[in-house]
C-alpha cells in the first residue's frame, strides 16, 4: 500500500496569514499524525493560538501518548493556562503503523468524510472544541487501514463558503460527485474543494480555508518516502 497526503490552504481575503494551522509529524512507533487546528481567543481567531494548540497536541503525540489522551492533556493544559478564554476546533488524523490503523479524532462540529471504495460516510458524532472546560474528550474512530480509502477534513471557511450568496457549499454532495467521476488524486480533491469554496466567496475568501486529504492506495512504486510542498508567499507591493 501507499499513503498520499494533500493539503490546500488559503487565508481570509485581506489577511497576510491563514489563521488555520496544519502540521504533520512522524509518530515515535511508526506512521504519522496530521493536526489541523482553528484557534481563537476571546472569540477572535488568531494564527498564534491555532499554532500553539497544534504544537501542544503534537508534543504529546511525539512522546508516545495515544491521540485521545494527547488531545485531552493538551486541552486541560490550555484551559488551566487561559481559564477558558482560548478554544480551538481540532481534527487529528493519524496513521499508526504499529497497529495498522487510521485514527480519526474530532473536536470540531464539522464532519470528517470517509470514502471507502464507492461509499461515502460522514463522521459527525457530537464533539466540542478543546480548551473550553476540563477533561474534554475527542470523538474518535479507529479503522483498519485498507486500500482505496480516502479521508477528507476541512475548516469552517470551506463549509461556510458562499453563505452570503446561496447556495452554500454542500460538502457531502460534492464528495459524492468526486467519487462518481474519474479517480482523483488526493491533491486534486483538496484543490477542487478549496477552489470551489473560493469561487463561492466570489474570489475573496470570507474566512481562512484549509483542506486535508489522505488516500490509501493499493500499490506503491518503491519504499522511498517523499514530501512535496508548494507555498506562495504574499508579494510585497
Amino acid at each position: 500500500m501507499e499513503i498520499k497526503i494533500a493539503i490546500a490552504k488559503t487565508n481570509k481575503y485581506g489577511e497576510a496569514n491563514s489563521g488555520d494551522t496544519v502540521e504533520i509529524i512522524e509518530r515515535p512507533n511508526g506512521g504519522f499524525s496530521a493536526v489541523m487546528a482553528d484557534g481563537q481567543i476571546n472569540g477572535k481567531k488568531q494564527k498564534t493560538i491555532s499554532t500553539m494548540v497544534a504544537h501542544r497536541v503534537i508534543e504529546q503525540i511525539s512522546n508516545g501518548i495515544r491521540d485521545g489522551a494527547a488531545i485531552r492533556t493538551a486541552s486541560n493544559t490550555i484551559f488551566a493556562e487561559y481559564q477558558g478564554k482560548v478554544s480551538a476546533d481540532l481534527h487529528v488524523v493519524s496513521v499508526d503503523l504499529q497497529t495498522n490503523t487510521i485514527i480519526i479524532s474530532r473536536n470540531n462540529p464539522l464532519p470528517v468524510f470517509l470514502i471507502n471504495e464507492d461509499t461515502v460516510d460522514c463522521l459527525s458524532t457530537d464533539s466540542e472544541p478543546i480548551g473550553t472546560s476540563k477533561d474534554i474528550r475527542a470523538s474518535i474512530v479507529e479503522l483498519e487501514m485498507k486500500p482505496d480509502m480516502t479521508i477528507i477534513a476541512f475548516t469552517d471557511g470551506v463549509s461556510n463558503a458562499g453563505g452570503h450568496n446561496p447556495p452554500n457549499l454542500d460538502i457531502c454532495e460534492i464528495v459524492e460527485s468526486i467519487i462518481e467521476e474519474q479517480e482523483s488524486s488526493a491533491q486534486q480533491i483538496a484543490d477542487f474543494l478549496i477552489n470551489r469554496s473560493i469561487r463561492l466567496d466570489d474570489g475573496r475568501p470570507k474566512d481562512d480555508m484549509s483542506v486535508f486529504v489522505l488516500q490509501v492506495l493499493p500499490q506503491s512504486k518503491d519504499r522511498i518516502r517523499r514530501m512535496h510542498v508548494s507555498f506562495t508567499p504574499d508579494e510585497e507591493s
